[in-house]
């Protein structure tokens, strides 16, 4: 297990209250994603700020365009310093994105299946299949692809490790304590289930952001990480 594991997400809709949130957290978190709604409050600008503090970032953008974008939108990220940036997992959007990249340390993320999404939702998409079939799917894509690793459920975490091999980084969004609120995910396990599957990062929001005391929830879970592992 890494030693702090957490990713912590900065889901608020103005650049203070990613500044506060972060004060707060103080040392006990070295590791903050970025997503579409912080970043389209507060740009790259934060995101290099967050960066020159020492803190290491993960840029949630999602990418999906035509290859020519993506890959020159990836090249733009990957001169930032930013840790991992997430595109979709479609085989020309990855292989575009790994063209983009280049030689830089920047780690690219395929997003499988959005964990708030069920066989459901993927009938309305036009997909008349399970959810772990289009997941399976796109983790061979996006190892053949060369991408760096995957976001995917906890709960696809030990089949997708099987699947892409111990040297693929796995990011698990969908990860609450027991008794914790699941909001709008569908798809979700405990930090310490997590890492048994195999995850080697976690994306924890809510739980730690909207808590009285942030850093002492975070120590709270990495310690129920450390009990369960």
């Amino acid at each position: 297990m890494n030693q702090n594991p957490c990713i912590i997400a900065l889901d608020v809709d103005s650049v203070e209250q990613a500044r506060a949130l972060v004060r707060r957290l103080g040392g006990a978190a070295p590791f903050y994603k970025v997503g579409m709604e912080l970043y389209a409050a507060a740009g790259m600008e934060f995101v290099r700020e967050l960066v020159g503090q020492g803190k290491q970032v993960f840029l949630d953008m999602k990418f999906y365009d035509i290859g020519e974008t993506v890959k020159r939108a990836v090249a733009q990220v990957a001169r930032c310093g930013v840790r991992f940036l997430t595109v979709h997992g479609s085989g020309a959007v990855m292989r575009a994105a790994v063209e983009g990249k280049g030689g830089a340390p920047l780690g690219l993320l395929a997003v499988t299946v959005l964990t708030s999404f069920d066989r459901n939702d993927l009938a309305d998409l036009g997909y008349p299949c399970a959810v772990s079939d289009l997941v399976a799917l796109r983790v061979r894509k996006a190892v053949e692809a060369g991408i760096d690793g995957i976001v995917c459920s906890p709960l696809e975490a030990a089949s997708v490790r099987a699947l892409a091999g111990p040297g693929t980084i796995l990011v698990t969004p969908g990860v609450r304590s027991a008794g914790a609120g699941k909001g709008d995910q569908k798809r979700v396990a405990t930090p310490a289930e997590a890492i048994r599957a195999g995850a080697n990062y976690l994306v924890i929001g809510r739980q730690v952001t909207r808590a009285e005391d942030p850093a002492g929830e975070m120590a709270r879970i990495l310690e129920e990480i450390r009990a369960g592992a």
